[in-house]
C-alpha cells in the first residue's frame, strides 16, 4: 500500500493484541507497519535471543498488505486481523516444515498443511511470522551439541525462556509478534509465560483442536495462546476454540467447544478466590516469591473478591500421574524411532520417553484411576470458590546450567521441582498464567488463575481485573544488549534452519512406522564414554535390585542407553518409585474407572475426514 504509517520500532512492545487491533480501526498503525516492526525486531534480536527455527517474512508481508486492503474496504475478521502471531514449531503451518526440534520427526509430516489452529487464524486475517523455537518433542531440553538455536531469555539471555514454547513467549517480549501459539503438556504454555514475563492460557481439555499438533502424550497435550495480557489470550481463544470434524469432547464431559463470553471488563465483586499457598512457597524459593503472591491477591480482595484458603487434593498423585502419563503415552508414540535411532534424540528428550519403559501397564492405569478420583475432588472445591489462585513457580527463569542432572535429564529434584504447574494437566481445567511481581534479580514472578472445567471465562476476568490494576504484564526488558549473536538463529526468508545437512546423518524415523533396519544392538561404544548394553550388567549400581531391573525394561524395551545415561535412569527409579507405587494406596481410587481419551470419532492426525 502507499499509504503505510510509520511505526517506531518500540510500538509493538508497548501494545497489548487487543490494543493494536484497536489501533488498526482507528487508523493510527497499520498490519503493514506492525509486520514490518515485528520483522526488523527479528532481524536485530532473534540472533542473540533464538525465537525462531523458521521465518516466512515475504508470507508475512504479503497477508500484511491483504489485511490492510481488506480493512480498508471494511473487510473486518475480527480482533486477529492483521496480528502477527509466532506459531510453535511442533504445530503445522503450510509454509514451511515442522521439526518439533528434533533429528528425528518426519519432515513430511502434514506437510503444507495448516493445523486446524493456525487454519483459523488465517481464516481471522492474522499475519503468521514463522515457527517458534520448542524444545524436542515438547520434553526434551536446549541442548548446544543440536543444530536448532536456543531459545533464550530477553530478561537475561544466559537464562532459559522456559519450555516447551519457548519461541511463542520470548518472541511476544522481543517485539517480534503480538501473540502466538503454544501447547501444554506440562507446563509448556504456563512455564515460558511465567519465565518472561507475560500471560498464557491452558484451556479446558478439548477446548481446542491438538490435531496437527505432534503429540507427546495424548490425554494430556492442549494447545492454547501466548500474549502480553490475558484479554488479549481471551480474544486469541475465541477464534482458535471449538470442535474440529465433530470431535470436541472432554474427557470429563461433553460441552459445546465454541468460545463466546471472555468475562474480560467485568468486576470481581463477591467472587470467591481459593488462594493456595501449601506446596508453593518452599523455603529455598525466591525470597521475593511470598510478598508478590499476598500482593496479588491483595489486589484481588481489593477488587472485590473473597479470599479463601484452601488445600488443592491429591497433590503429589497429580504430579505423578502427569509423569506417569506423559512417560508412557511418549515412549507409546517413540518407542520404535527410540529404538533405532537412539543417538539422533536429544539427551534429555530420550531421557524422559524411555523413563515409559520402566512404567508398568497396571501403573499407567492406576494412575488414570487415581486421576479420576483428583478430577471429582477439584470439581468438588469449585463448588466452594469461583477461580483458584497459586504461584505457577517458586523461581525465576533457570540459568541453562541449572535445567539437567548429571545424565543430562530434567532436573526434577532441581529446578523443575520448583514449578507447579504439572499438577493441573491431568485435570480437565482451564489454567491462567499472568505475571504477578519479579524476583530479587529482576526475573519475572509468576500466578496461575485456575477454573473449573469450561470456566476460562472465570479466570479470565480475574487476569483481566488484576491486569488492570498492575503493569507487570507491560513491563519490557533492556534489549540493547540482545544483538550480538550467541545463539543459532534462524533464516529469514521462509528457509529452515539445518545447520548440519540432514541428509548427512541417519535418515529420520516416521515415528511410529516401521522399517527394516536391523537393531540387533548387544553392545557398541557410547559417545560419552563406556559401553551401551541391550542386557543386564553387574557392578555398576548402588542398589542391585533398582539396577538390573532399569537395565531388564530397558533392553526389553530396545532402547540402547549409554552407561551413564543407565545411571541415571536406575537414579530416577528409585526417586520416583515410591510415588508410582503411591497411587495404588488412594482407597477411593478402589473402584474407580480409568480416565482414557474418549473421543467421539478417533482418526489419526493425518487423515482427512470423510
Amino acid at each position: 500500500m502507499s499509504e503505510v504509517l510509520t511505526v517506531p520500532l518500540t510500538l509493538p512492545l508497548a501494545l497489548t493484541l487487543t490494543e493494536a487491533a484497536q489501533a488498526l480501526r482507528d487508523g493510527s498503525v497499520t498490519s503493514v507497519g506492525l509486520t514490518e516492526t515485528a520483522v526488523a525486531a527479528a532481524e536485530r534480536a532473534d540472533g542473540s535471543l533464538g525465537v525462531y527455527l523458521t521465518r516466512f517474512v515475504e508470507q508475512a508481508r504479503a497477508a500484511a498488505r491483504r489485511a490492510d486492503e481488506e480493512l480498508a474496504r471494511g473487510i473486518d475478521r475480527g480482533p486477529l486481523h492483521g496480528i502477527p502471531f509466532g506459531v510453535k514449531d511442533t504445530i503445522a503451518v503450510a509454509d514451511g516444515p515442522t521439526t518439533a526440534q528434533s533429528l528425528v520427526h518426519d519432515r513430511d509430516w502434514w506437510a503444507g498443511r495448516d493445523a486446524p489452529v493456525v487454519a483459523r487464524l488465517r481464516a481471522a486475517g492474522a499475519v503468521i511470522t514463522g515457527k517458534t523455537t520448542a524444545v524436542e518433542f515438547g520434553c526434551g531440553l536446549p541442548e548446544e551439541d543440536k543444530p536448532f538455536p536456543l531459545p533464550r531469555n530477553p530478561w537475561r539471555t544466559e537464562s532459559w525462556a522456559g519450555g516447551s514454547s519457548s519461541g511463542s513467549a520470548s518472541g511476544i517480549v522481543a517485539g517480534m509478534f503480538l501473540a502466538g501459539i503454544g501447547s501444554d503438556t506440562g507446563g509448556s504454555i504456563r512455564m515460558p509465560a511465567a519465565f518472561c514475563g507475560i500471560s498464557g492460557l491452558m484451556p479446558t481439555y478439548g477446548r481446542v483442536p491438538v490435531a496437527g499438533c505432534v503429540p507427546l502424550a495424548y490425554s494430556l497435550d492442549r494447545v492454547g495462546p501466548l500474549a502480553r495480557s490475558a484479554r488479549d489470550c481471551a480474544a486469541v481463544l475465541g477464534v482458535i476454540a471449538g470442535e474440529h470434524d465433530g470431535v470436541g469432547a472432554s474427557f470429563h464431559a461433553s460441552f459445546d467447544a465454541s468460545f463466546g463470553d471472555t468475562g474480560c471488563g467485568e468486576g470481581l465483586d463477591g467472587l470467591r478466590v481459593g488462594v493456595v499457598r501449601e506446596h508453593h512457597l518452599p523455603a529455598d524459593g525466591d525470597p521475593s516469591l511470598p510478598g508478590a503472591f499476598d500482593e496479588a491477591v491483595s489486589v484481588l480482595a481489593g477488587l472485590g473478591a473473597v479470599p479463601v484458603e484452601i488445600r488443592l487434593p491429591y497433590w503429589q498423585e497429580m504430579i505423578t500421574t502427569t509423569f506417569v502419563t506423559a512417560a508412557g503415552e511418549g515412549l507409546a508414540h517413540h518407542r520404535t524411532a527410540l529404538s533405532r535411532h537412539w543417538d539422533d534424540y536429544g539427551v534429555a528428550a530420550r531421557g524422559l520417553l524411555a523413563t515409559g519403559a520402566l512404567i508398568s501397564g497396571a501403573d499407567y492405569v492406576q494412575a488414570q484411576r487415581v486421576r479420576t478420583v483428583a478430577q471429582r475432588a477439584v470439581d468438588a472445591l469449585f463448588a466452594d470458590v469461583d477461580v483458584i489462585v497459586c504461584p505457577t513457580a517458586s523461581v525465576g527463569a533457570p540459568p541453562f546450567a541449572a535445567l539437567a542432572d548429571e545424565a543430562g535429564h530434567q532436573d526434577h529434584a532441581g529446578v523443575f521441582g520448583k514449578i507447579y504447574t504439572p499438577y493441573w494437566n491431568p485435570l480437565a481445567n482451564p489454567v491462567l498464567a499472568v505475571p504477578m511481581g519479579r524476583t530479587g534479580t529482576g526475573l519475572p514472578l509468576s500466578m496461575q488463575i485456575a477454573g473449573p472445567v469450561a470456566g476460562e471465562a472465570a479466570i479470565l476476568r480475574v487476569g483481566d481485573a488484576f491486569q488492570q490494576h498492575t503493569d507487570w504484564h507491560r513491563r519490557i526488558p533492556d534489549l540493547s544488549a540482545a544483538t550480538a549473536p550467541h545463539a543459532r538463529a534462524a533464516m529469514g526468508r521462509g528457509e529452515h534452519h539445518t545447520h548440519v545437512p540432514l541428509q548427512t546423518r541417519r535418515p529420520a524415523h516416521k515415528c511410529g512406522a516401521a522399517d527394516t533396519e536391523d537393531t540387533t544392538r548387544l553392545t557398541r561404544p557410547d559417545e560419552r564414554g563406556g559401553q551401551r548394553t541391550s542386557g543386564p550388567s553387574e557392578g555398576t549400581a548402588t542398589q542391585p535390585d533398582a539396577a538390573v531391573r532399569v537395565r531388564s525394561l530397558l533392553a526389553a524395551a530396545g532402547l540402547p542407553a549409554g552407561e551413564r545415561e543407565i545411571t541415571g535412569f536406575e537414579a530416577a527409579y528409585t526417586a520416583q518409585r515410591p510415588a508410582v507405587d503411591g497411587l495404588f494406596d488412594v482407597p477411593a481410587a478402589g473402584d474407580a474407572r480409568p480416565v482414557l481419551r474418549p473421543d467421539v470419532t478417533v482418526r489419526a492426525d493425518d487423515e482427512e475426514p470423510a
